[in-house]
């Protein structure tokens, strides 16, 4: 996968140049998302009273603590008493041989490493010390394969004879062999097919070399193996990086996509090869190659680099949680009955994922440990990927890789005999090289699990990630779009669920991710309006109910999932604009068709089609983080979850949402708290007609807050808030309003008058024909006042 990260920042100079989802990344049970601490400024529950009775409702809080953070890092045994952790998280104390256990094992580990490879950075250039690699007088061929009792390299250079390259094994399994040039040319030419062929138990085996970096398949031939390919072009075919990388992002805006797909336009995941194509790309067979269906090594670097020219970070989805099960053309074929010593995977049941159908790395190997830290720095150093998503790392975390394990968020399920410590030392490791080569590399977990520290520092104790992704998000819209009537949508427990995460750990928020995208479920979209998808998205037709309503709530899931659920926020391609149907790579199942191997761009390009107005909403959410920078905030309140009036209301930085998902009820007048006093006005409306909405809400109402009770006496105000303003809140719609600022306003206005105001106020550029406007029944609203729209306005949604 990769995933194209939008930054907020300027790019940093460029360095010199350098020669599966499986049921165990569920997301969590109700209510739990990391083992208890909450990272929220302010949650209240004060909520109306519901139906059934009058009842007073105590408000809770969850306060965040302010930490004082220890960034020195126990690079001494003593240090490992006391570390960073225990004074953000006091409960983690109670494991303290635990995680004093840990941190030894990574010091004497990374110890180790600088003892006898000079350093890790040195350790981890693998990449140029194995596989094949071409010096000034030669060719050098290295391999780790301890298990074998001779070995060759062959290939077209030789006529696949091997009698000529017999190669040599040093004391620690390693073969190796150099090639003298011929005519001062490389004896193994670039683009040339090799294996590695080995004797073992007397019988002789060919392999793809494990550090290959291209691999190809003859297409015309069903089920033909992959074979290696030498990849060294001269310099005058080498891809040479024009630009920078961009600056790290405060809050990162992921769009994940697939390198390999199909389609009416080239689309971008699975850039590591896997030979068996339906496996989405989580079926590795070779670490180190690009995925040669779309293309070759330089053509990655030429995307990557563009990427980069657009102001775009690029994230790879790593996958080193497993390998491919597979003997002929992966990692797997070196395995032939040897020691787990000897070996790249464990043995027996240890080293097999029974839901995977794949290999499980032994992570305390030496070799292992430079494989896997090498090819991180591969794709850092080769292709300048500016960080990873890695894949399955529920599964690394414990021996029980998560199967058939409801995560309840008691902290004994983290830190006992269950928690694979060599998986977690080498995460460490490769937290720790990654921040050290490239100190703005983003690298996100994939963890249902919730386990507490991953994603704080190795130097406090941590396992180092930046983020993990909040997986119990979509499970939960899954769930009530499956599930639950519209008016059975309790707001406390989607609340909840956006806001229970480790206040210290930064989390991914996403409604949805390729997971939902693939065959056996279905996007929010679909799920939303499924077969009506297909004829009810003209807009030269009135839109159905099922339309109306699917298009409304396909906006409000993404919107308060970026605005309350996460540090950062990510999509998958095509979710943007409400894609229709799944992904489906041609397997037996579907008698290896490519006719859902897709995404149709052309659909959101279609001028009379509905997808517009969602992608175009997209767009708008974009760019109200852009201007406001509510993602990266700390400053996260909510004050108002009405399970009768179907209501949340919470701030985010500046601005105030509010977000009306009752059916039929408009609002008029809805009393909202707030923190600041002053004029609020909206920022972005989802009923706003450029986005397929009716055109309710007023764009030109000035909404001016009133005072709540006595200052500083949080018990006297509004909802916990001490100002309030009230607003016009139609069904199913959801609302931004940010503070004018007075004094920018005033200056504005004055040169305006005077004539030298060079822009007009910044509206958010989409493309999108506005709909005919409807307007609410009588019967659907609940009197009083406070922002709706007069029916001569049709101003387009302005953000200021």
């Amino acid at each position: 996968m990769l995933c194209l990260v939008s930054p907020s920042s300027s790019p940093t100079p460029l360095p010199p140049p350098r020669r599966s989802r499986s049921p165990a990344d569920r997301a969590a049970p109700p209510g739990i998302a990391g083992g208890g601490n909450v990272r929220l400024s302010v949650l209240s529950v004060q909520c109306e009273a519901r139906r059934s009775g009058a009842r007073k409702v105590k408000s809770k809080f969850a306060t965040a603590a302010t930490v004082q953070e220890d960034k020195t890092m126990a690079t001494a045994k003593g240090d490992i008493d006391h570390l960073p952790i225990y004074d953000l998280d006091p409960k983690l104390e109670k494991f303290k041989d635990h995680f004093s256990y840990r941190m030894k094992r990574f010091l004497d580990q990374k110890g180790s490493i600088e003892e006898n490879e000079g350093s890790l950075e040195e350790f981890s250039k693998g990449y140029l010390k194995f596989g094949i690699n071409t010096s000034e007088d030669g060719t050098v061929y290295r391999e780790w394969a301890p298990a074998a009792q001779e070995a060759e390299l062959i290939g077209d250079f030789n006529e696949w004879n091997g009698a000529n390259h017999k190669m040599e094994k040093d004391k620690f399994g390693v073969w190796s062999i150099k090639i003298d040039h011929v005519k001062g040319k490389p004896a193994i030419p670039h683009n040339s097919k090799v294996k590695f062929r080995f004797l073992h138990g007397g019988v002789w085996v060919d392999r793809i070399p494990a550090w290959i970096r291209y691999a190809t398949v003859d297409a015309s031939k069903f089920g033909a193996p992959y074979d290696g390919v030498h990849w060294d072009p001269p310099a005058s075919e080498r891809y040479t990086f024009k630009h920078p990388r961009p600056s790290k992002p405060a809050a990162p805006r992921i769009y994940e996509a697939h390198v390999g797909m199909s389609g009416e336009k080239p689309a971008l995941m699975a850039v590591m090869e896997h030979s068996y194509y339906a496996s989405f790309g989580y079926h590795v067979t070779n670490f180190f190659a690009v995925s040669s269906r779309s293309g070759t090594p330089e053509d990655l670097k030429y995307l990557v680099d563009k990427a980069h020219s657009l102001g775009l970070r690029v994230l790879m989805d790593v996958v080193h949680s497993h390998a491919s099960n597979n003997v002929t053309d992966g990692l797997n074929g070196y395995d032939v009955g040897q020691s787990t010593q000897e070996s790249y995977f464990h043995t027996g049941d240890s080293g097999y994922h029974k839901l995977w159908d794949s290999r499980l790395f032994i992570y305390a190997n030496w070799e292992v440990l430079r494989f896997l830290l090498s090819n991180l720095r591969y794709w850092l150093d080769e292709f300048m990927f500016d960080g990873f998503r890695f894949d399955g790392v529920t599964s690394m975390l414990y021996h029980h890789h998560g199967i058939n394990v409801g995560f309840t968020g008691n902290y004994q399920e983290y830190f006992s005999l269950d928690t694979d410590v060599d998986a977690v030392v080498y995460m460490m490791l490769a937290n720790h090289l990654m921040h050290k080569l490239l100190p703005e590399a983003t690298v996100v977990a994939e963890d249902v699990s919730g386990m507490p520290v991953l994603c704080r520092s190795v130097d406090e104790g941590g396992v180092g990630f930046d983020y993990r992704l909040a997986m119990a998000i979509p499970d939960r819209w899954t769930d009530y779009l499956k599930n639950k009537d519209d008016s059975e949508w309790s707001m406390g427990e989607i609340a909840h669920t956006l806001t229970n995460r480790r206040y210290t750990e930064k989390c991914i928020a996403y409604a949805e991710s390729h997971d939902q995208s693939i065959v056996g479920d279905k996007t929010i979209a679909f799920l939303l309006m499924d077969k009506e998808m297909y004829t009810g998205m003209s807009d030269l037709q009135p839109a159905s109910p099922t339309i109306d309503r699917g298009i409304a709530l396909q906006k409000m899931i993404h919107f308060i999932t970026v605005a309350l659920g996460g540090d950062g926020y990510l999509n998958f391609m095509g979710n943007e604009f409400g894609h229709p149907e799944w992904i489906d790579f041609p397997r037996e199942g579907n008698n290896w068709s490519y006719d859902k191997c897709r995404r149709q761009w052309s659909l959101v390009d279609t001028d009379h089609l509905r997808y517009k107005y969602m992608n175009a909403f997209d767009q708008a959410m974009n760019a109200l983080d852009e201007r406001f920078s509510f993602l990266s905030s700390s400053k996260q309140i909510v004050s108002d979850m009405n399970d009768e009036k179907k209501v949340i209301v919470f701030e985010r930085g500046d601005l105030v949402f509010v977000f009306n998902f009752h059916p039929k009820k408009t609002y008029e007048g809805y009393k909202v708290g707030c923190d600041l006093p002053g004029k609020y006005r909206i920022a972005l409306d989802s009923d706003a007609l450029v986005f397929g909405g009716h055109g309710r809400v007023g764009h030109d109402v000035d909404h001016f807050t009133s005072p709540e009770g006595i200052p500083g006496v949080p018990e006297t105000n509004f909802n916990n808030r001490p100002n309030s303003f009230k607003v016009f809140s139609p069904p199913r719609t959801c609302v931004a309003y940010s503070r004018v600022d007075e004094e920018d306003e005033r200056l504005q206005a004055k040169s305006e008058t005077t004539g030298s105001r060079k822009t007009s106020p910044e509206i958010i550029d989409v493309d999108a024909t506005p709909a005919k406007t409807s307007t609410a029944t009588k019967e659907d609203k609940e009197a009083t006042s406070g922002g709706k729209k007069d029916d001569s306005s049709n101003a387009p949604v302005i953000v200021q």
